[in-house]
């Protein structure tokens, strides 16, 4: 049970040309890599997308915050 706790592991992305680094519990970047892969794009393209998406909310949450939560929505709409 150990093994499902880890804390947040900071990792670095381009997005625009630009470096940013996110920090997310490696679950979240294992899921994040296996929604890339689903969809045929690589880590940094789909970050980007979720970065567009989350800057158009009325209320935009931080990056490491959208992240988690556009995978959350992937995972309840069952993508």
């Amino acid at each position: 049970m150990a093994t499902d706790y880890h804390p947040p592991v900071k990792r670095s992305v381009e997005i625009a040309g630009h470096k940013t680094s996110i920090s997310l519990e490696p679950v979240f970047w294992d899921l994040l890599r296996e929604a890339a892969e689903t969809e045929g794009v690589p880590v940094n393209a789909l970050v980007a997308r979720i970065d567009a998406e989350r800057i158009a909310a009325d209320l935009p949450p931080g990056l490491a915050g959208a992240v988690r939560l556009w995978l959350v929505a992937r995972l309840t709409r069952g993508d």
